[in-house]
């Protein structure tokens, strides 16, 4: 099989080819411009290579429903031109292939149930941690939907004794991604997150949000494993920090054996690596053409 993957996010779009197996066998990747330009560079790609599904994460919100006039569409994103663009229906037009369709983050949860560390599992949490914060969930063997999908970015987390950064979200200010997204950190020091040191006080703070927001996941959706990717979580000391915040936080209320036998194997990077968003996609369109009938 040859299924089109596609991860949109906030930064880049990254186009691939794959197969059934997870196999990721070519890729390109452009920058997040207006999505005229965009979709011209996506359709280009995907012209000549004769693919039998296209699935798609994206960055969000995005409508999901679809009974809705609106479904395909990115909603309210503050990002610029792309708030209304209807994603989903231009690649219809041009397509006429089983499409899959959801957030970028519940796509890495899916591929990593498929091929990664949830592999097995019919459970997990995605957390990225980048441009943006975003949370995937897959929970009893699906992706989880509902009035719209998971938007746990924008959870209101107790604010850090030490933090007077009045957060960086244009929509809630000091929710988990407007004051531990990489554009926050950047704002709250003066300079990017790549640029500070393992010691530096920001990774504490970074571990103090993140330790909240993945203890509330533990406790509303009871993951059996939980997954951070996204470029914030390339700093090496971060997660074992994050565990510590998440071991404090429970002081053993939850009685579970993954956790009793420490958070090592249980708080993880994606088991793709880099691959989790564009496997993900890969991985929807496969589920898609299944659905259709045709594979």
């Amino acid at each position: 099989m040859r299924i089109g993957a596609i991860e949109a996010g906030g930064t880049k779009f990254v186009c691939g080819i794959g197969s059934e197996s997870g196999a990721i066998e070519e890729r390109i990747s452009f920058p997040t411009e207006h999505p005229e330009r965009v979709m011209e560079q996506v359709i280009e790609y995907f012209k000549d290579k004769k693919v039998e599904a296209i699935g798609i994460g994206t960055f969000g919100p995005i409508d999901i429903d679809p009974l809705s006039e609106t479904y395909g569409s990115v909603t309210t994103t503050p990002k610029p031109s792309w708030s209304g663009f209807p994603f989903l229906e231009t690649l219809k037009r041009e397509f006429r292939v089983p499409f899959g369709w959801d957030t970028d983050v519940n796509a890495a949860a899916y591929g990593e149930a498929a091929w990664g560390a949830a592999k097995g599992l019919d459970s997990c949490v995605y957390f990225t941690i980048g441009t943006g914060i975003g949370l995937g969930v897959y929970s009893e063997g699906r992706l989880v939907h509902g009035l719209v999908h998971p938007e746990g970015g924008h959870i209101l987390p107790r604010r850090h004794p030490d933090d007077r950064f009045s957060g960086h979200c244009p929509y809630h200010g000091d929710c988990l991604e407007g004051l531990a997204a990489g554009p926050a950190i950047e704002k709250r020091w003066g300079v990017k997150g790549s640029e500070l040191g393992a010691d530096h006080p920001a990774w504490a703070m970074e571990a103090y949000y993140l330790g909240q927001a993945v203890t509330s996941a533990i406790l509303m959706l009871s993951p059996k494993i939980v997954i951070m990717g996204g470029g914030v979580m390339q700093q090496k000391q971060l997660l074992p920090m994050i565990r510590a915040e998440v071991g404090k936080n429970l002081n053993g209320y939850v009685n579970a054996a993954a956790l009793q036998a420490g958070m090592d194997n249980y708080i993880v990077a994606p088991g793709l690596g880099d691959n989790a968003g564009l496997c993900g996609s890969l991985a929807l369109g496969l589920a898609a053409l299944e659905h259709s009938g045709q594979s």
